[in-house]
Order: structure tokens, then sequence, then C-alpha cells
């Protein structure tokens, strides 16, 4: 199975509005393209934030993104901190969309996991992990999808990053089948693993901009769109790489 993952678009009502310098419509529809464009995707998973100013015509722009590139695979989405859950499932209604939490196929299984707060940080609540419970088989291997991140990173989006990591983590080890996590939020395509070095969490690259690493400064170090694949092998392992829409790849 082949997963595309695109997060934190960050769009407005007026698609030529720009963040941080980014022409993020355009962007977004550039990322779409790419990813229409290859023929082996099976699904495809958005990470969250969605919206910059939350209007709804924001989310009415995304699916209209999304119809003009073409996509026709399975959409699976999640809300960002910036988002709203009831403006997303009312607005992402065509077919292309699903609310299923549950992605399945041969050896694998991807969950997408709610981290949404009240607040920019995360938030991963009981009911998450009680469906964990419910929806996990031991016998195959796992790929968790979710906004936040969970392991710092070293700049100032720490300070938005999950809450009671601890807890989390706890929660990952108790399935010793979750082989991976992936996040956006961070706007940066980075690969990190855990302390026991077994699990790996892979980050995603905005189609929005990429975020300066500085602790102080809040700024773009890039306004070229990114998205990362995932090729889940039947033996477990997973090859992954992240694509910009200038060509360049990782």
């Amino acid at each position: 199975m082949k997963i595309a993952q695109l997060s934190d678009c960050h769009l407005f009502a007026d698609v030529h509005a720009t963040h941080f310098g980014a022409p993020v419509y355009e962007n977004l529809i550039a990322v779409l393209r790419a990813i229409h464009a290859d023929n082996t995707i099976d699904a495809i998973v958005f990470t969250g934030d969605l919206t910059q100013d939350h209007t709804q015509a924001s989310y009415l722009n995304f699916v209209d993104a999304v119809r003009i590139s073409g996509i026709e695979k399975p959409f699976y989405y999640l809300a960002g901190n910036h988002d709203d859950w009831q403006l997303l499932n009312d607005c992402l209604s065509s077919e292309v969309f699903t609310v299923s939490k549950l992605i399945e196929s041969g050896s694998w299984q991807v969950i997408l996991c709610d981290s949404k707060s009240d607040t920019p940080a995360g938030v991963v609540d009981q009911a998450e992990y009680l469906q964990w419970r419910q929806l996990i088989n031991p016998n195959k291997s796992q790929l968790v999808f979710m906004h936040h991140h969970p392991i710092d990173v070293d700049y100032f989006i720490d300070r938005h990053g999950l809450n009671d990591k601890a807890t989390f983590w706890q929660q990952i080890k108790s399935f010793p089948s979750i082989q991976a996590i992936a996040c956006g939020h961070i706007h940066n395509a980075l690969e990190i693993v855990d302390d026991s070095g077994e699990v790996t969490l892979y980050t995603c690259p905005a189609t929005s901009m990429q975020f300066n690493k500085s602790h102080d400064d809040v700024s773009a170090a890039s306004i070229v769109p990114g998205y990362r694949t995932f090729d889940l092998l039947e033996n477990g392992q997973i090859h992954s790489q992240v694509f910009y829409v200038n060509g360049r790849h990782e």
C-alpha cells in the first residue's frame, strides 16, 4: 500500500492571499496535481491546518482544489489546531473524501488519530486510545497519522506540540505492532527515532511554506510546497520519501 500525506495548507477565503509570502492556494493545487500524477498512490491523508482565516470559504477552496486536481483516490483527513471539525465534515462531503479513521490493506493498518484541542497544542484523549484497542490488529503493522508532533523538534513550534507526551508514548508502547507515526504541524520534513529506538516519527513538509527552525523568529525558510509518501511493504518495513513541487526529492 502506498499513502501520500499532505499537510498545513493554511488557506484563506481569498485564493490570492499569501501566508508568510507563500501563495498557499496555488501551492496546494501544485501538490495535489503532483500526487494525482503518481498512479502508484492508493490513498491520501491530509493531516490538518486546512484554514488560516477560519472561514467556510477557505474549506470550500480546499474542496475546489481537490476537484481541480482530478484526484479520485480515497482522501482521508484530520483536523489541525486551526481547523473546525464541523466545517471539515460539512464541507469535505463529496465522494472522494472519507471520515474513516482506519485504512487497511494486506499486512498494514493505518490509524488516524485526532489530536485537536481547544488550544494550539495537541491533546489525545482517552476515547482515542480506547478506539485504538478496538481497531488495532496485533498481527498487522500500524502507521499512526496525527496533526501534532509527539517529539520535540527544537524550535518555536514545540510550544504548541502534543501535551502529555508521556501518556501518549505509554500507549504507543502498549502496541508493539505500531511501527511509525506521521504528523504535520511543524512545517518541515524530519525523521526522528523515539528514545527506545523502535518507533520512527515522520513529519511532513507543508503545502504552504516551511518554517525557519528558530526558537524566537517565526518566519518562512522556504515557500516551496511539499508532501510525503509512504510505501508500506508486506514485510512490515516502511519506505518514505519527501517531494517538493520544484522537482527535488529526498
